[in-house]
């Protein structure tokens, strides 16, 4: 089979396959690069595909960036699932670690996501929305069927409000890392979120 065939065969890839290589290329991409650095044309030429092809998908950089975002938080919410039948107090630092060490290595995107989101942009905004009312729930449910902090839950309507005010809280907090880096270790500021969150339900 001649090399240019066989490329071809190679490629041929299912339109979920050939999203799904696009969205890991775009991650990647924002992730080292920030938002305006990043060009639709370099995405089409790591993944072997025509610009066309690309925007068949994703109709504008914009759209192609929230389907980024929204696939990298998706996948966030599995990485910091908890665990059942492990108590939140062991697990909070556990997760946060994972999560800092998420936003610290795709530090642009993380960035260029917020930004986005406190511009308007509505593709954005929709994400976003659908990405706290994603961690909203997890932390929620964790909560509710932890022995120690579950007869707060059920006690206290207002912990569902705490928690949507901690995520607000530790998203400035990363903001501001990010922007200072170097002033606090990673495991400062897990343990700055972490006694945020075990405070706002004492």
């Amino acid at each position: 089979m001649p090399a240019n065939q066989g490329e071809r065969a190679r490629r041929r890839l299912s339109t979920a396959e050939r999203r799904e290589q696009l969205l890991s290329v775009g991650a990647k991409l924002f992730s080292e690069n920030p938002y305006d650095d990043v060009w639709i044309e370099q995405v089409a030429e790591i993944a072997g595909v025509s610009r066309g092809l690309l925007y068949h998908y994703f109709p504008t950089k914009r759209d192609f960036f929230a389907a980024v975002v929204e696939r990298e938080s998706a996948r966030m919410l599995r990485m910091t699932a908890a665990v059942p039948g492990v108590p939140v107090r062991e697990q909070l630092g556990a997760g946060l670690d994972t999560y800092l060490g998420y936003v610290q290595a795709h530090a642009h995107g993380f960035r260029a996501f917020h930004r986005a989101d406190a511009a308007g942009d509505q593709a954005v905004r929709r994400v976003y929305r659908q990405a706290l009312a994603g961690q909203e729930k997890q932390i929620l449910a964790a909560l509710a069927a932890d022995p120690e902090f579950g007869p707060v839950f059920e006690a206290a309507p207002q912990v569902r409000l705490a928690v949507r005010g901690w995520l607000a809280f530790t998203t400035a907090v990363c903001l501001e890392w990010l922007r200072g880096e170097g002033e606090l270790t990673r495991e400062q500021v897990r343990d700055l979120c972490a006694r945020a969150l075990l405070g706002v339900l004492a």
